[in-house]
């Protein structure tokens, strides 16, 4: 197998450039065709690797697309699961080279869903074909690629439920998440659930003159400020009644375990260029991105931004906000206590509407389990060193949906980094991880079908 993964090593990245080269928003309606297009691309791909049925099965939203090669029933059987949509690529004008066209520089791919998760996704098509090539697949496997992860996955849940016999695997497995550095494995063993949500203050029934009207009545974004500003206390930790109530707190053993992770702040600091770090005092940096709620802004915006001066009181002012969930917070109590409080303690002058966009569940997959054991020792195979157990301080809201429907567990086999860029401008995935992920993801197979036996 290692003679036909070097001999392919650059068709895989164009045929990865190319994927790269789509433009698969899925927030944005003006990108529909494009969305298609990448699925029609997946498709093809997974069945030029080899596996049988490949095709787009449709939704209300984007289609899924599905394919899976079968060795054996009595065999165990893997599904892979990944995003072929992207985050939007705004602002355009922060990228050094286009988004969508992805460029190579210093051993690294620049592009909008180089990493998130065009190259994680597209490292297990990849492997799969090497395996099938080289006659070495010792598993079932059935691949699942969507594309509206970054929109919540709305219309997976429904595909899920509609085809549990289609789906039925023993184990999931997604490379959605990062590790700690090349040089330090790591598996994430869980991640922190989401609820996001918009919210908009109004006051006046028109935009007024400031200097008519200015401290006479409430300036919408003047009070949407202090109401966000209201959110966290001088600790850092969220006002909102109620929304520590169902949080698991790691017990002292645990949180040790954690510790162990290798971390430097001051390269943090250095790689950020911030002069210090700031959260919920009494944690960690590691342990506020991970294992701690977070509520954060995402985007804020009211009255005149424009050109030049316009003296102007808003009658609107706009936030979108998201929160980070942990075990077992769980999105819809969060949403409501939020919509409750946030209501609240809007003063007289002014109406407030929230509206609830998506959300999920936090997770935590066990690391006992035989998945578990066969992950790690893919990892040392491929590093020469055992990874190191982590939490993700991030969200992929159809892991959950995925045991409750499915019955089983998901392994998080990431190879991206911190430093990607994820979600901002100059994303990057580097060649190494995307190679190596390729080599990693066949032992995986080996040692959970021998582990299986």
């Amino acid at each position: 197998m290692t003679t036909y993964l070097e001999t392919n090593k650059q068709r895989f990245l164009d045929e990865l450039l190319d994927l790269l080269r789509i433009p698969s928003v899925s927030a944005d309606s003006s990108f529909k065709g494009d969305v298609r297009r990448a699925a029609e691309f997946v498709k093809d791909k997974l069945a030029a690797a080899g596996l049988d049925n490949a095709q787009l099965y449709e939704t209300p939203g984007h289609p899924v697309v599905y394919a899976e090669k079968i060795v054996d029933p009595a065999r165990p059987t893997v599904l892979v699961y990944g995003h072929y949509d992207v985050q939007p690529a705004d602002p355009y004008e922060l990228w050094n080279s286009p988004p969508f066209e992805p460029t190579i520089r210093n051993e690294r791919i620049y592009a909008r869903g180089a990493c998130d998760d065009k190259g994680q996704f597209y490292m297990h098509i990849k492997a799969i074909e090497a395996m099938l090539a080289t006659d070495g697949l010792p598993c079932n496997v059935k691949v699942m690629i969507e594309g509206e992860e970054e929109v919540g996955s709305d219309h997976l849940g429904t595909f899920v439920v509609e085809n549990r016999d289609m789906l039925k695997a023993d184990v999931i497995l997604i490379s959605d998440t990062s590790i700690i550095s090349n040089e330090t494995p790591s598996l994430e063993t869980g991640l922190r659930g989401l609820s996001y949500v918009e919210v908009q203050v109004t006051g006046a029934n028109r935009d007024l003159h400031s200097g008519v009207y200015g401290g006479g009545v409430a300036n919408p974004i003047n009070v949407l400020c202090e109401m966000i500003a209201s959110l966290h206390d001088e600790n850092g930790r969220i006002t909102i009644p109620g929304f520590y109530d169902n949080v698991v707190d790691l017990s002292s053993e645990e949180r040790a375990e954690l510790a162990k992770a290798p971390f430097d702040l001051d390269e943090y600091k250095r790689d950020l260029a911030i002069n210090d770090v700031m959260g919920e005092t009494g944690y960690s940096t590691i342990e506020r991105t991970s294992i701690r709620p977070t509520l954060d802004v995402n985007g804020i915006w009211g009255g005149y931004t424009g050109e030049g001066a316009k003296t102007v009181l808003p009658s609107k002012a706009s936030a979108k906000i998201s929160m980070r969930l942990v075990p077992d917070q769980t999105p819809d109590e969060i949403t409501d206590l939020f919509t409750k409080h946030f209501t609240a303690i809007a003063p007289a002058g002014v109406t407030v509407q929230v509206t609830p966009h998506h959300g999920g569940m936090p997770y935590v997959t066990p690391v006992d389990s035989v998945e578990f054991e066969a992950a790690s020792k893919a990892f040392e195979d491929a590093w020469g060193k055992k990874p190191i157990p982590t939490r993700g301080g991030g969200s992929i809201p159809i892991t959950a949906l995925f045991e409750k429907e499915l019955g089983i567990k998901s392994i998080l086999m990431g190879f991206g980094l911190d430093t990607d860029a994820l979600h901002s401008p100059n994303e990057s995935y580097g060649l190494f991880n995307f190679y190596k992920g390729i080599e990693t993801i066949p032992y995986f197979y080996k040692h959970y079908a021998a582990l299986k036996q």
